[in-house]
């Protein structure tokens, strides 16, 4: 059996459901030991149970970046609001939730990286969020997520020589039963095949980001080639 990720402890933030969910179960299939960060527990993964919206929980989670092999950072709250329209408070949160927070886990993972020599990050970003780009409705949450872009390309280059890989995941509409039966048909109707993008799709996207030691700082877009054009 095939077991790339043995002896590595992996850090998932995000891993009580859907897309951490599943990842985590991937890497725990590879090999790695599971430290998953969420809301709810997990059979057969040793889970961490946090609410994420308080500053003190985000603090025992860099506590654990600190000695993990693997980062994967999934959660990341989404609004969906015109500028106008967006408080201050939204604004800080926001950033603090998609941006600031993965790029303090990444500082708090990398020491211990660097001393192993060895070391994988992957962060989720947001649809159509791997490179600027404009949002009329969610401007808030784009911004935040795009700032993800230049702390993984950063990252890459500063520790590609400590073998050190940082990518990015930027999935489009995915089936992981979030939506309701309106939503999901009215995604559908969107979507450039007709349908979601099926979790089992982003799961092989990490899986080749996180065993390739040469592709780094790669933002992965997983959306079926999706634009405001099949609106």
């Amino acid at each position: 059996m095939d077991l790339p990720f043995s002896e590595k402890t992996a850090l998932i933030v995000g891993a009580s459901s859907g897309i951490g969910l599943a990842v985590a179960r991937s890497l725990q299939q590879a090999g790695a030991l599971i430290r998953g960060v969420g809301r709810h527990a997990v059979a057969g993964m040793d889970m961490t149970l946090l609410n994420l919206d308080e500053k003190e929980s985000c603090e025992k989670v860099l506590e654990m970046a600190a000695g993990c092999d693997i980062l994967v950072v999934v959660r990341g709250p989404f609004f969906q609001e015109t500028l106008d329209h967006t408080p201050s408070g939204m604004w800080e949160s926001l950033v603090y939730a998609n941006l600031v927070f993965p790029g303090q886990l990444v500082s708090a993972a990398l020491p211990g990286m660097c001393r192993k020599e060895w070391g994988r990050i992957l962060l989720f970003g947001g649809t159509r969020t791997d490179r600027v780009r404009g949002f009329r409705t969610n401007a808030a949450y784009a911004a935040a997520k795009t700032g993800l872009s230049s702390l993984i390309l950063s990252t890459a280059q500063g520790y590609a020589s400590r073998g050190i890989t940082c990518n990015g995941i930027c999935p489009g509409f995915v089936d992981s039963g979030a939506y309701t039966t309106e939503k999901r048909r009215s995604l559908e109707q969107k979507s450039p095949l007709s349908k979601l993008v099926d979790e089992g799709e982003i799961v092989s996207a990490a899986e080749f980001l996180l065993k390739n030691p040469s592709i780094n700082g790669t933002i992965v877009r997983v959306d079926q080639g999706w634009s405001p054009s099949f609106i």
